[in-house]
C-alpha cells in the first residue's frame, strides 16, 4: 500500500476533479443531488486513487453506469479506455455464473456427506462465520464474488481507503467551519 499522505492527496484531487466534473454538467442541483454528487465523487475517487488494483475498487467504478452524471464523472476522473476495460471485466463474472458455481459446490458436497453429526457447539460456530461472512459480502463492493481469504484482504485494504476518506473529508469539514467572531 502507497503513502497514506500520497493516497489522501490523490483523493483529494481525485475528488475535486469529479465535484467539478458533476457540477458543470448539472448547473441547478438540489441539496439531494448536491449530497449525490458529493458521495459519487467521493467513491469514485477513493476507487481511483487505488489506480484498480483491488476487486472492490473496480467493483465500485464497474457500479458507476447505473447512475447518470457517474459515467461521466468516472470517464473525466480515470479515462475513457479504464472504465471500459473495467466494465468488460466485470461484466465477465456475473451474479448467475456465480449461483451456478455454487449449486455445483452444493451438489458435490452431498456425497460426501457422513453419518456421524458435528458437536453442537462447533456447528453454531460455524453458522456464526458464515453469517458473518455473508454479512461481510454484503458490505464490501464485489465481495460476493470473492473467496474467504480474498474477502478478508480485500476488507482490509477496503478499510484503510475508507478511513484515508474519512480523514480528507474531516479535515475539509473542520478548516470550511468558521468560529463566530467573539466579541
Amino acid at each position: 500500500m502507497r503513502n497514506p499522505s500520497w493516497l489522501k492527496r490523490d483523493f483529494l484531487k481525485k475528488w475535486r476533479m469529479g465535484l467539478q466534473i458533476y457540477t458543470t454538467t448539472n448547473r441547478n442541483m438540489t441539496v439531494a443531488d448536491r449530497k449525490r454528487a458529493i458521495k459519487l465523487s467521493a467513491d469514485i475517487a477513493l476507487a481511483s486513487s487505488r489506480n484498480c488494483a483491488t476487486r472492490w475498487s473496480r467493483a465500485v467504478i464497474a457500479g458507476t453506469s447505473v447512475h447518470d452524471g457517474s459515467f461521466l464523472v468516472a470517464n473525466g476522473v480515470l479515462g475513457r479506455a479504464v472504465c471500459e476495460r473495467i466494465k468488460e471485466s466485470s461484466s465477465k463474472i456475473t451474479r448467475s455464473s456465480w449461483s451456478s458455481r455454487k449449486i455445483l459446490k452444493r451438489s458435490r458436497r452431498v456425497g460426501r456427506r457422513k453419518k456421524c453429526r458435528k458437536p453442537a457447539a462447533e456447528w453454531i460456530a460455524k453458522r456464526l462465520v458464515q453469517k458473518r461472512t455473508r454479512t461481510l459480502r454484503g458490505l464490501v463492493p464485489g465481495g460476493e464474488f470473492m473467496d474467504e481469504v480474498s474477502l478478508i484482504e480485500e476488507t482490509l485494504d477496503y478499510i484503510l481507503a475508507l478511513q484515508t476518506q474519512v480523514d480528507v473529508m474531516r479535515c475539509l469539514a473542520t478548516t470550511a467551519y468558521v468560529a463566530p467572531p467573539s466579541l
